[in-house]
Formats: C-alpha cells, structure tokens, sequence
C-alpha cells in the first residue's frame, strides 16, 4: 500500500513538473522570436544549449556526480541529435511564420509520437491513431493553408520541427530509466550546443562576423538567459528525469498544451491573433492530441514501453 502511494506520489510529481516544463517552452516562443531578428538562429541555440549544459555541469561537480558511461554518451548523443534537428528547424522557422504558429505545429509531434511508435517500436496500432492523424491533418490545413497566403517555407520547417521532437519524446522514455538523468542531459545539451555552433558556422559565419558586437542587445541577452536556465536546463533535466515515472503517451498529452500557452503569450505580449479558420484549426489539432492517446487508462500497450 505504501509503495502504490508512493508510486502515484511520483507520477503526480512528474505530471505536474513536465505540464511547468510546458508552459515555459510555450511562453518563450516570442522572446526567443524576437532574438534571432538580431542573432542568427543557430548560434543562438549554440549558446543557449552550452550555457545550460555549464549550469549543469558545475551542479554535478558540486555534487560529485559520476561521469558518463558509454552507452549514456551514446544515448545522449542520439537525444542530442534530435533535440538539434528540432530546435534547428523551429528557431530558422520561426524567422518565417508566427510564434501562435509555431507553437500549434510544434504541437502536432504529440500526435506523431503514436505513428511513430508503431513503426519503430513495434507498438500495437489503434484505430484512435487513425482518428487523431486524419483530425491533426484537417487542423494543421486549416491553421496554414485556410488562406493560401500564409503557407510559407516557415510552417513546413516547423512541422519536420515537430517530428524531430516526438523522436525525442520516444526515445527519452526509451533511455530515461536506464541512465542516470544529469550525464545523460549534460550529454544531449553538449550535442545540440555543437552540433549548432557546427551549423552556424557553415551558415552563418559571415554574419556572425559582421554583427557580432551588436547582436548582444537587451532582447537577445534576456532571451539568453531565460532559454538557457529555465527552457532549457531545467526543462530537459526534469523531462530526462522524470518521464521514468509516467509514459511518454502521457508526456504527449501534457506537452498539447505548449502550443496553448505559446498562443496565449503571443496575444498578451505582442498581440498576435488567430484568424477563424486558424481558431478551428488549433482546436482540432488539440481534440486530435487527446484522441491519439485515447483509452490509455484501459490496458492498451504505453509507449514508454
């Protein structure tokens, strides 16, 4: 009895720390929207990630933390990679679409993370699947191509965004259990850290060059600061860390309110509003982040399996 309570302890815990995680990513959407118009994107995260990962590093050499096996190196290697691919894709992104946007398709990889599931760990399909992809597509259409004017190369950036992401969903229930939680972050903020200052550097060299003293204004400093602790160390730490103690289908239903408080700080902060059509959309894709997980309390198969 004591070991169920405890249990159920440690599953609201993790539920309510990773529903915070989700408001902070959706919150800073627009300051981190705002920065890259004067720092270029991959740098940015270049920075941002290594900041998070020195913050780390030296709590876990105050607490003489182990260092990292091999296979942490190697999972938090691969974390790392998708992590890149997706803060790659949604920071460039971001340069061409809205933040309420990019917000809702970020949100859609809480709706691949079942398809996904299916073909690469061989979870049993459900016709919910289905219902949730056929209702996501119907959503994702309405929310960018209700007025054809508004697709743009921005919202398709976003949308492979959100499949590097729901990666990242599987596979850090996938490994979260079998490492310890601060190498294996530490591990995967190093990779993107690299990884970006790689990709500036083939990109964006030139204008890194050129601007470089005037890039480090209030707003980029500010968004540094904010991404690098809150979005980033202490996000990822509580998400490695705990998604042992609940389901990565679970993770995906709590992670469908992001894009709700990513619109609702672009309306607060900026003022950006959704036409109807975009309304209806945003409404169907989270309608579709529930039915993907539908009857999940009935026995069927979790993904974190």
């Amino acid at each position: 009895m004591k070991k169920t309570i405890m249990m159920i302890k440690k599953s609201v815990i993790a539920d309510l720390s990773l529903l915070l995680v989700a408001f902070i990513w959706g919150s800073t959407f627009v300051i981190v929207q705002k920065a890259i118009h004067i720092m270029p994107p991959n740098f940015f995260n270049g920075i941002r990630f290594f900041a998070a990962a020195i913050i780390l590093t030296i709590i876990c050499l105050m607490v003489n933390r182990s260092r990292p096996s091999k296979e942490t190196l190697l999972a938090g290697m691969a974390l790392g990679s998708f992590l890149f691919l997706g803060y790659g894709f949604q920071t460039v992104g971001l340069l061409y679409t809205t933040s309420s946007k990019t917000g809702f398709i970020t949100g859609l990889s809480v709706i691949i993370v079942p398809l996904l599931s299916i073909w690469l760990l061989k979870d049993r399909a459900r016709k919910t699947v289905y219902l949730a992809s056929a209702l996501g597509t119907t959503g994702l259409y309405l929310l960018t191509l209700s007025d054809f004017s508004t697709m743009n190369l921005g919202d398709l950036l976003v949308l492979f965004c959100a499949i590097a992401f729901a990666l990242h969903i599987i596979f850090t229930g996938k490994f979260s259990g079998n490492h310890d939680a601060w190498m294996l972050t530490i591990v995967q903020l190093t990779t993107v850290s690299l990884l970006s200052f790689f990709a500036s550097g083939l990109f964006e060299a030139q204008a890194v060059k050129e601007n470089f003293r005037s890039m480090f204004t209030f707003d980029v400093l500010f968004a540094l600061i904010i991404t690098a602790l809150f979005a980033t160390a202490f996000a990822f730490f509580v998400q490695t860390k705990l998604q042992q103690y609940t389901t990565a289908a679970r993770v995906a239903l709590i992670y469908a309110s992001e894009p709700v408080f990513a619109a609702l700080t672009a309306f607060l902060y900026i003022g950006e509003r959704l036409t109807s059509f975009g309304l209806i959309g945003c409404l169907l894709i989270l309608s579709a982040m529930v039915v993907a997980e539908w009857k999940l309390d009935s026995g069927e198969k979790s993904l974190s399996s």
